[in-house]
């Protein structure tokens, strides 16, 4: 289904529901959109896919206009308040969100979760600075929730090593994946780790 989350820039996004009742939703950021990044984007779409078969919703969706990443950093945000918002009324507990990104949609979602505090975050292939004001890792050093970084060991596209060696440190889930920043191949492998580790961190206590 697609949805408008309304905001000061035109963000639109695809909300993908399980056939019972969503237990929580997910909100799934894409990779640069000055280089064909898109909700579309493959990896994102098969994360769904499985989230949706643990009873999770997503929530894929597009950037507004480019605005060299802080426009970008400000749709997540805006994202994850509809995600909070979403289905809430009287009669229904707010459900858990999680924040999924994916290259500069994981630098973003780590950026984003630093200010909103979701219940769960996971990123694939993230680079640790986008920006002198975009500053990823030390963005990690703010999340208090459960966070999972999955990269690739031949990834020569992001500076993603300072960001795996905090998680480290801080006792965060981890995951290395056999390829270069576009895991050809290994999209099954990466929905079924983000898949398990959003139920585990946000259906355990619903």
């Amino acid at each position: 289904m697609d949805v408008l989350i309304p905001a000061e820039r035109d963000v639109r996004g695809t909300l993908e529901e399980p056939t019972d009742e969503p237990r929580a939703i997910v909100v799934a950021c894409p990779p640069h959109p000055q280089q064909g990044g898109s909700r579309s984007d493959q990896r994102l779409v098969a994360v769904a896919e499985a989230l949706r078969e643990s009873g999770i919703a997503c929530l894929r969706f597009d950037y507004g206009p480019w605005d060299e990443g802080v426009g970008e950093r400000r749709d997540v945000r805006n994202a994850i308040q509809w995600a909070r918002e979403w289905g809430d009324d009287a009669s229904t507990d707010s459900r858990p969100v999680g924040v999924f990104g994916y290259s500069f949609g994981a630098s973003l979602a780590l950026l984003a979760a630093a200010d909103t505090d979701p219940d769960a975050v996971a990123v694939l292939a993230p680079t640790a600075r986008l920006d002198d004001d975009l500053d990823a890792l030390e963005a990690l050093e703010g999340i208090e929730s459960p966070v999972h970084v999955l990269y690739g060991e031949r990834d020569g596209t992001v500076d993603w090593e300072p960001i795996v060696e905090r998680a480290r440190d801080r006792s965060d889930e981890t995951t290395a994946l056999a390829g270069d920043h576009f895991f050809l191949g290994a999209r099954d492998e990466i929905a079924s780790t983000v898949g398990t580790f959003f139920e585990r961190t946000l259906l355990e206590t619903t």
